[in-house]
């Protein structure tokens, strides 16, 4: 397993990563309740991104062999952070579905998202607060 992803610090709050299997790259900036301009997603921001985008890859993958067409899902994600120490105290997730599925797809992609690896990865005193919206 070689290398991720490659971090440079630009100055002024802000990095660049580039993921370096697909030379795709992202910029972060600190938020602006600590010290930065807010320009783009903070450190944390991803850390909570991170669970929504799992969340929905991994039904991605489980509504392919059901069968199940999740094009146009979203997920609307709300990140609380804490004082000493200065942490994520918790991420709320909102997945909305397009459409609605039976109820044998719903259970299973439900308990798929409720059993993402950034979800096993968070820290057990981030709360963290999933829900599901159906039409």
């Amino acid at each position: 397993m070689g290398i991720t992803s490659k971090v440079i610090y630009q100055g002024n709050l802000r990095t660049e990563s580039e993921h370096l299997q697909s030379g795709s790259k992202m910029i972060t900036d600190a938020p602006v309740d600590n010290h930065g301009k807010g320009e783009a997603f903070s450190p944390t921001d991803t850390v909570a991104n991170a669970l929504a985008t799992c969340m929905i890859t991994v039904m991605g993958i489980k509504a392919e062999s059901l069968g199940v067409d999740l094009v146009g899902t979203t997920a609307e994600v709300t990140k609380t952070m804490s004082s000493d120490p200065r942490r994520i105290s918790k991420i709320e997730v909102n997945v909305k579905f397009p459409k609605s599925y039976a109820e044998k797809d719903t259970k299973i992609l439900e308990n798929t998202a409720r059993t993402c690896p950034v979800l096993f990865s968070l820290h057990p005193d981030i709360e963290k607060l999933i829900s599901f919206t159906y039409p």
